[in-house]
C-alpha cells in the first residue's frame, strides 16, 4: 500500500502544477502598458509632453554634460559659484532662450508627429509606408532637437574660461576636487 501512496502523491501534486501553470498561462499579468491605454498619446507620458513642449533637456545632452560642455540652465544656476562676469552671464542667457525657442518648436512637431502616429493605429490606418514615412520624419525631428540641446552645451562652454569649465565640473560632481 505503501508503495501505491508514493506514486498517487506525485501524479496528484504534478496535475495540481500542471492545472497552476495552465490558469497561469490562459489569465497572464496585465501589461505594464496597461495604464498607458488613457493618454491622449499613447507613446508619450504627460511629463514627456510638458517636457517636450517646454524645451526641457530631458537627457538629451547628457555627451556634452558628462563630458566637459556645461548647459546653459546649470551654469546660470551656478552662476555665483561660478564667478560669472556681467557679459558672460547675459551671453548664456542668450543662448538659453535661443535654445528654449528651437527646442519649444521642435518638441511641438515631435508632439504632433507621435500624436498623428497614435491616430493612425487608433483609426486602423497603420501601413507600412504610412509608418515608414511617419517614423523617419519623427526620427529627423528627434535629431535635430537634441542637435539644438548639444549646441547649447558647446557655445555655453565657449562663453566660459577654462578655470570655470573646471569648477562647473566639480560643483555638478563630475569631477574630484
Amino acid at each position: 500500500m505503501r508503495f501505491l501512496l508514493v506514486p498517487l502523491l506525485v501524479i496528484a501534486t504534478s496535475a495540481s502544477i500542471r492545472a497552476q501553470h495552465d490558469d497561469h498561462r490562459h489569465h497572464p499579468a496585465p501589461s505594464a502598458y496597461a495604464a498607458d491605454t488613457a493618454r491622449a498619446i499613447k507613446a508619450l507620458a504627460p511629463d514627456e509632453v510638458a517636457g517636450l513642449l517646454e524645451g526641457r533637456g530631458m537627457g538629451l545632452a547628457r555627451a556634452a554634460e558628462l563630458n566637459g560642455y556645461p548647459g546653459p540652465l546649470h551654469v546660470l544656476e551656478l552662476a555665483d559659484d561660478l564667478g560669472l562676469t556681467e557679459a558672460q552671464r547675459e551671453a548664456v542667457e542668450a543662448i538659453r532662450a535661443a535654445m528654449l525657442e528651437e527646442a519649444r518648436a521642435l518638441g511641438a512637431q515631435v508632439v504632433e508627429i507621435e500624436r498623428h502616429l497614435d491616430a493612425l493605429f487608433a483609426e486602423g490606418r497603420a501601413t507600412d509606408e504610412a509608418i515608414d514615412r511617419m517614423t523617419a520624419h519623427l526620427g529627423q525631428v528627434q535629431g535635430r532637437l537634441r542637435a539644438a540641446h548639444l549646441r547649447a552645451h558647446v557655445v555655453t562652454r565657449e562663453a566660459l574660461t577654462a578655470e570655470q569649465v573646471a569648477r562647473y565640473g566639480r560643483l555638478r560632481g563630475y569631477t574630484a576636487d
